[in-house]
């Protein structure tokens, strides 16, 4: 293992999270069979002081687990230095077989908790504690992947080796390549752009109409989802090629070094917060009826597409200032 405060913090916070995330959810269970609102029981009494707490210091834990998403992505960046043949972040994640898995458990886990934060500020707007079930449910869920994230997240780390010969991003991210990153660079990049900002206009048109006539939020929910899995195949495929000005550079990795302006950051914080954001629209829909939120849960929702509206649009203008005033010019395909 390679000792450094960034992955020492990351095995401190991951551990502490998991386990308040396990206790929490064991506390859900019982929530799930034994809430009963009306009940003046001694029970019902314990379980209500109990769950402020807990919901308390699970938000914040889960606020830091959105932030070490990120502080995972740098640290595998800064020490890509201690590997032969790693550039980025990809030569380090390519250690071993632990490391694409622990990154793709994060992302994951960050979607999963910005939705919990989502349920869990609404549900406080309530006066009988109206989606309890819904965001210990949720915890339920989560509970399994953060568990699982913690655990290859520390075998990856407690296997790295700084004399393994590892490969770098022009050889993973190549036409040459095997795998889904090859599929992607084979897409010539008109159809790729075409199908970028058509889903990125349909995602905005959604978000106008669900802020103006309140409908249509699982539609925009469902938009703000695709077009996260469609932005992240972009990137690959042409968006990298005009910051970089080279036209076989597709890593999605080098982008947060500081040749680029660490503009990766802004980018991913941007597309993330907006899927979240935008995924968290669809999450309220349901409990829209529920009687001391029926006049909440819009505002929220209203706020929330806002948000992600805004920053996916904040991402695009990025995006396309780059395509159009870059040095850079793709032709022929």
């Amino acid at each position: 293992m390679i000792l450094n405060p960034s992955i020492l913090a990351l095995f401190v916070s991951s551990i502490l999270i998991s386990l308040m995330t396990i206790y929490a959810a064991s506390y859900g269970v019982l929530i799930l069979r034994r809430w009963d609102i009306t009940s003046g029981s001694e029970l019902q009494l314990s379980l209500e002081r109990r769950t402020y707490l807990i919901s308390t210091i699970v938000s914040y834990l889960l606020a830091f687990q959105l932030v070490s998403l990120f502080l995972f992505i740098q640290t595998a960046d800064r020490i890509c230095h201690l590997f032969v043949g790693a550039m980025c972040a990809v030569g380090t994640l390519t250690v071993n077989g632990f490391g694409y898995p622990a990154l793709l458990l994060k992302i994951t886990t960050f979607i999963m908790a910005g939705l919990w934060l989502i349920l869990n500020h609404a549900d406080n707007q309530g006066y009988d504690y109206p989606l309890i079930r819904a965001k210990y449910l949720l915890l339920l869920i989560m509970a399994p992947f953060i568990l699982a994230e913690t655990v290859v997240q520390g075998i990856y780390f407690l296997q790295l080796r700084p004399d393994v010969i590892t490969s770098c991003c022009g050889t993973l991210f190549s036409q040459n390549s095997r795998g889904i990153a090859s599929d992607i660079l084979a897409m010539p990049s008109i159809p790729a752009k075409i199908l970028f900002y058509t889903f990125m206009v349909a995602t905005f048109a959604a978000g106008i109409k669900f802020f103006i006539h309140g409908k249509g939020g699982n539609l925009f929910a469902g938009l703000s989802g695709i077009t996260f899995l469609i932005s992240i195949t972009s990137i690959i495929s042409f968006i990298s090629l005009y910051f970089y000005e080279m036209p076989s550079h597709h890593c999605p990795f080098c982008i947060l070094q500081k040749e680029y302006g660490y503009v990766g950051y802004p980018l991913y914080i941007l597309l993330l917060s907006g899927t979240v954001t935008g995924l968290g629209v669809g999450l309220l829909q349901r409990f829209r009826k529920k009687e001391s939120l029926k006049n909440i849960i819009p505002a929220i929702q209203r706020k929330l597409v806002a948000a992600s509206v805004v920053l996916f649009l904040v991402f695009t203008l990025i995006v396309s200032w780059q395509i159009l005033f870059s040095n850079f010019k793709l032709e022929g395909y």
